[in-house]
This record gives structure tokens, sequence and C-alpha cells, in this order.
């Protein structure tokens, strides 16, 4: 990254709080692993900024699944890490043994049979369904603030939600507000999913539409169907391992990938990525496709990390303009790298606005703070406030005069400086 290059994020601010507050684009969110791991609770399941994570990050969840397996399961693990290459974890360990699995038959590895690797793979997902079946706080968070916003608007097209996530945090943050949401499933009894219910639009804009791409809690496969069991418990899993590649040609998730790339190719619309950390080769490759073939997409990716730490985003950013990366302490803005720079405010009003994407970390230095789901969720929320944006825009420091083009909303400022 050159230091001449800047990006003023006040400009990209205005734009995205009009676009969230009308109501009149379509706009679609994919939220991943990152998204849970912003709300923090204390022992008592209660909100607490200092608390660890409502669900943990890979890293720490291949902690607690593996130290919480019976010690010979954890002695056949303990041999399988040497072939697993440096740091492996739950999901490189999980493509193993589901590999032995099928692969050894009667044959024995580390003294396990094909059929015992198989109920390991079973054991290791029913550990991962208790950690991941962690409840919604009852106090309002980063889901309610973010469906808050959802059911606060008159909406011309649907909100749409992917997310690889199994858990229910959505669910119960949207029931909670009594909004309704359509998941792909249909009856009461037991519900099943309907593959060619979800490629239609007759619900009303008002129904949001919630895809779980990888599978999630409560889901059963039937010898016809899938149900929705309403249970939290997680046996029939696709997590992500090499099955899951296997896997996505049948129903659901062939019907939930295909929804993803039509959103995708669907002129004028704008997918809002947060928690996303871009290492799910399938997904990529479906956003890298669909970037690709309609340029009137916009993905706008928000990133926890610095943009330096971001590489397999900021990769795709540079190849393909219509996806934005906006980190830490810096952006890819059509396919511009740069620093941040704040401009002056437009108004005295927005000095307030900028406070919930601009704020200085524990050092005195100021960053953009939006890669932080639960702060994103909070702008969103938000943008229901007082409407400013009728005036001037905000202008960089030193402005240059190059901007990104006028008509490729959410717009942005390169300058040179």
């Amino acid at each position: 990254m050159t230091d001449t290059t800047l990006h003023n994020p006040d400009r990209f601010m205005v734009d995205l709080r009009q676009i969230l507050s009308q109501g009149k684009k379509r706009i679609g969110l994919l939220l991943g692993a990152g998204a849970p791991v912003s709300v923090r609770v204390n022992v008592d399941g209660k909100l607490d900024a200092s608390g660890a994570p409502l669900i943990p990050d890979v890293a720490r969840l291949t902690e607690i699944v593996v130290g919480g397996l019976a010690t010979k399961d954890r002695e056949v693990i303990d041999k399988l890490l040497p072939e697993l290459g440096d740091n492996p974890n739950i999901e490189t360990i999980l493509t193993r043994v589901r590999r032995l699995s099928q692969a050894i038959g009667a044959a024995e590895v580390h003294g396990l049979n094909g059929i015992a690797f198989e109920e390991l793979a079973k054991r290791i997902c029913e550990k991962i369904g208790a950690i991941v079946a962690s409840p919604l706080p009852e106090e309002p968070n980063a889901f309610t603030e973010l469906v808050s916003w959802i059911g606060g608007t008159q909406r011309d097209h649907p909100i749409e939600i992917f997310t690889p996530n199994y858990d229910l945090l959505l669910e119960e943050a949207f029931e909670r507000a009594r909004l309704p949401y359509f998941d792909g499933f249909t009856g009461s009894h037991k519900p099943f999913f309907d593959p060619t219910s979800i490629s239609e639009d007759s619900l009303p804009p008002r129904w949001s539409r919630m895809w779980k791409i990888h599978g999630s809690l409560g889901w059963e496969v039937k010898p016809d169907a899938i149900i929705r069991t309403g249970s939290r418990e997680a046996t029939q899993l696709i997590y992500p391992d090499h099955l899951k590649y296997e896997q996505i040609a049948r129903q659901p998730y062939s019907a939930l990938f295909e929804r993803l790339r039509d959103f995708l190719t669907t002129p004028d619309t704008i997918l809002i990525c947060s928690g996303f950390s871009f290492f799910d080769a399938h997904i990529s490759a479906v956003l890298d496709e669909a970037l690709s073939s309609n340029t009137h997409t916009a993905v706008l990716a928000f990133q926890f990390k610095p943009l330096e730490e971001e590489e397999l985003a900021v990769k795709l950013a540079l190849r393909r303009p219509n996806l934005s990366v906006y980190a830490r302490d810096g952006a890819v803005i059509f396919g511009v790298k740069g620093k941040w720079r704040p401009g002056e405010p437009p108004t005295e009003e927005w000095k307030s606005i900028r406070r919930t994407f601009w704020q200085s970390d524990t050092g005195g230095e100021s960053q953009f703070v939006l890669g932080d789901f639960a702060r994103l969720a909070r702008f969103f929320a938000l943008a229901q406030a007082t409407d400013i944006l009728s005036k001037p825009e905000p202008k960089a420091e030193d402005e240059a005069g190059e901007t990104g083009e006028a008509e490729a909303p959410p717009a942005a400022c390169a300058e040179n400086a």
C-alpha cells in the first residue's frame, strides 16, 4: 500500500446511510462466523463487552471440541494431527476423519475402521452443535438491532440473508421481533424443504429471506426430504470440509447456492458481507463469478482486521472493482487500495454519525470499526435517524479531485495527496 493513496470514509458512509434508510435497493447480507463472535457474554449468558464470544471462532471451537472428546477419540486425533500440516483446525480434522470413514472400509487406520471413523465424525458434529447452539441473549444485541433495521423500513424488495452459520440467532431475532421470514421450508408439523419455492418471489417484500447455505441446527435428513425439526441438535451438519463440496449438488444445498448466484446476477443489487473471511472457497468462487458477469452488482465486505491481514478479500477486490473491502486501517474501493483519511465533516450533526464508524483504539489511533458486526448492526439500526444527507457531501482534506464513479453506488473517494 502506498502512502499517497487515500480514501475518505465519510463519503462512503453518506451513500450507505442513504441506501439503508430508503428501502429502495435490493440488499443482501452475507453473515459469516465472525458475526456471532462480535456478541460477547459473561458466564451467565448476559451481554458483557469484556466477556467471551457468544459463539467462538474456528480456532477456539477446535480447542473446545477436541478437548471435550473422550480420551480414546482424542488419542486418535492426536495421531492424525501430524498428517494435517501446520495449525490444523476442526475443519481439517473433520475432513480427514470423514475421508477415512469413506475410504478404508474394513481396514484399520490408527486402530479404527471406516465405520468407527464415521461414528467419530458424528461425535465431533455433536460437540460442534452443542457449542453453536448458544441462545440469543435476552438484552438488545447486534442481531436484534439488525432485525430492527430490517423491520423499520417499507421496502420495495425483501432483505435476503445468506449465511454458512448453523446457529439459530437470526431466527430467534426475527421471531422475537415478530417479523416474518422464509427459509425454504414449508409445512407446520415437520416442515420440509421445497427447492422450487426458493427460485420464486411470490411472498411480500416484508418477508425477509434467510438462506442457511451450509445447513442448520435442527435439520434432519430423511430418505425423501430434508425436514426442520425445531430442535437444536446438529447431527446433519455440512461442516466446512470436503463433504460440503461433494454434497453441494444435492438438495437443499444446490438450490441455496443457486439462489446466491441469482441474487448476485440480478441488476442493481448490493451484497454486504460481515464476519466473512473469504476462506470458504466455494462461496468466494460464486462471488467471483457473479462479480465478473454482472458489473451492476456491488459487494461491500466489512472486514475486522487491518487491510494487510485480509489477503483473500483484498486479492479478489483488486481483480473485481465492484467488490469493495473496508478494513480497520484502509480499503480497496473500485480496485484502488489505500489508507483511510476522513475529510471535513459536512455538518455538526455528522460528527456524531462519524463516531459510529470511526473511533479511537486503546492506543489513541483512530480507525474504521464497522468490520465488527456489532458496530455494523448498530450503524444499520441508526440509519433510520434524522436524514441529514441533503446537506453537502464531505470533502476530503487536501483533495486532489479524483473520485469514484458517481453512478456506482455506494460512491467512495480515492485521493492522491
